[in-house]
């Protein structure tokens, strides 16, 4: 058997967002609300994984990932912004230490 991916994931995000049935699919609601609202409960879960992160709470923290990476894919999928261009961008970023990556954004 092989490992459930972030791939994997995006699939059923974009198949389910192809269904338009958002009467029975919580992805397709979620997407037919439109950006916003996939952006509100993005960050929610974000803030919520913070949490469960400085609670020092790992089963918490797993739980709240899953929703973290499930909720960044609809994000992203709303945008029209695919799995394959981020992977492109993280992986251009690994050529490179992060601090110089960092430094060339300006970020801090």
């Amino acid at each position: 058997m092989s490992a459930f991916t972030l791939a994997d994931l995006a699939e059923i995000i974009a198949s389910r967002a192809a269904s338009a049935d958002s009467s029975s699919s919580y992805t397709a609601k979620l997407l037919a609300d439109g950006i916003e609202r996939a952006a509100r409960k993005f960050g929610e879960e974000a803030i919520e994984a913070v949490v469960a992160a400085l609670r020092e709470d790992d089963r918490a923290l797993t739980a709240e990932a899953a929703d973290v990476l499930f909720h960044l894919l609809v994000v992203l999928k709303a945008r029209g912004i695919s799995l394959d261009a981020v992977m492109t961008e993280l992986e251009a970023r690994t050529r490179q230490s992060g601090l110089e990556e960092k430094a060339k954004r300006g970020a801090t």
